[in-house]
């Protein structure tokens, strides 16, 4: 068990003990460890903890979609003499609300004072993926594996020596078959990829050893009348169609992970990979691959992560990171029409429900932590692409939310006494 003193001292600001370590050995980074079959992170200074983070904590905040104008930017710019008096602030504050990491798409100017973070290195994204309209990235282009190795080399190499570094996440909210931006699975959409691209070729070989270079079995499994695998018609729905690319969305995944794994820790063999933040319940084929990672991580908009948090854990037993979870209220003046996660009618719900999903994440052996979205609220106009919900710790003026940081900051204070609990059972 942890003890009082360990717990305070896992929330304490890293500054604190990295000072006090100095002159500890230079393996001792942030990792991972099972203790008592209780998963937790383990800090630079050997004290079990929980990562309690917050998301896109950030000086401009959001932009309204398509207008130049930042209006959180615009109000902090007034309350503040500087960038860094508004970086103080906004860290002192997090502090104060339990919270111990700085978590994806938070200014980087944060990073070096003091307080553990975590960086997202978009990996898909450079190598030709587009998360918004879910095109995913050939993973078998050369350009994949030179723009893993090339972000690493650039992002990586340099923080290798950083002890407040948590981790790095690869990429976010990739798509790997149906989903809300379309119906295609990852075969199909192989399959749709222009004749001389190295993932089409791959799907076409890869039915090829499947059916033994014989076509007419492949089409009695899909109930199709393909002449030649290079003409198949990746349309089916049949059992035979969708145990194939369920295959083959295996390959992919475990193509995409041991890719970006080894690009992270060739260039920096220090930190922990953090996985690829997926978005709701990936297929079970992709958290398979998934375990590559030092931890999956994943984003739960829901009351209760429990479910799916278990879910996860059977298929890839590896610690677990929630990286997104949130709650809007619907007495906050802003629209909540477009964005993820439960509506509820005001503050004390909210409260609750963040109190509630804490309680039930941390009273699960494999969840090291968890990270809001986000900081600040999103404008009502909409940002980039039409959200517009109440997120925020605070509003759009920079003013918390005097109820819910409350809740939050009694909610993270006794998260790391409930996830200890699970050790003395």
């Amino acid at each position: 068990m942890l003890g009082r003193h360990a717990i305070f001292r896992s929330l304490f600001p890293l500054a604190l003990f990295l000072a006090l370590t100095a002159s500890a050995p230079a393996q001792n980074y942030f990792r991972v460890e099972r203790r008592n079959g209780i998963w937790w992170f383990i800090a630079p200074n050997g004290a079990p903890t929980l990562s309690i983070g917050v998301d896109t904590i950030r000086f401009a905040g959001d932009q309204i979609d398509g207008s130049g104008l930042y209006p959180y930017l615009r109000n902090v710019e007034k309350l503040y003499p500087s960038r860094a008096a508004w970086g103080d602030t906004a860290l002192r504050r997090l502090r104060n609300w339990g919270f111990n990491t700085i978590g994806a798409w938070s200014d980087s100017d944060l990073w070096n004072r003091g307080t553990p973070y975590t960086v997202i290195l978009d990996i898909a994204a450079h190598a030709g993926a587009d998360w918004q309209h879910g095109v995913p990235p050939d993973v078998y282009s050369p350009r994949f594996e030179l723009a893993a190795r090339e972000i690493a080399q650039r992002q990586c190499l340099p923080r290798a020596g950083d002890a407040a570094l948590v981790g790095y996440f690869s990429d976010n909210e990739l798509r790997w078959g149906p989903d809300w931006r379309g119906p295609q699975t990852m075969l199909a959409m192989y399959l749709s990829l222009p004749a001389d691209a190295p993932g089409r070729r791959q799907a076409v070989e890869f039915l090829r050893r499947r059916y033994a270079n014989d076509i007419r079995s492949l089409n009695r499994e899909w109930k199709t009348a393909a002449t030649d695998f290079e003409r198949v018609d990746a349309v089916a729905n049949t059992p035979g169609y969708l145990l194939d690319s369920d295959d083959f969305l295996f390959d992919i995944a475990n193509r995409y992970f041991q890719v970006c794994a080894a690009a992270i820790h060739r260039a920096d063999p220090h930190h922990l990979y953090l996985g690829a933040r997926f978005a709701g319940r990936p297929p079970d084929p992709v958290l398979r691959a998934a375990a590559v990672a030092d931890v999956v991580s994943i984003n739960v908009y829901a009351f209760n992560p429990r479910p799916l948090v278990e879910h996860v854990y059977t298929i890839a037993p590896k610690p677990i990171l929630v990286t997104e979870f949130a709650f809007r209220s619907e007495d906050s003046g802003l629209p909540n029409s477009r964005g993820a996660g439960p509506k509820v009618p005001d503050q004390a719900a909210r409260a609750k429900a963040y109190r509630n999903y804490v309680i039930w994440l941390e009273g699960l052996p494999e969840a090291v932590g968890y990270h809001w979205f986000e900081y600040e609220d999103e404008p009502k106009e909409g940002r980039f692409d039409g959200e517009n919900s109440n997120y925020g710790l605070v509003d759009i003026a920079d003013k918390p939310y005097p109820e819910f940081v409350e809740a939050v900051r009694s909610a993270n204070r006794a998260a790391l006494e409930t996830h200890e609990k699970l050790g003395s059972r």
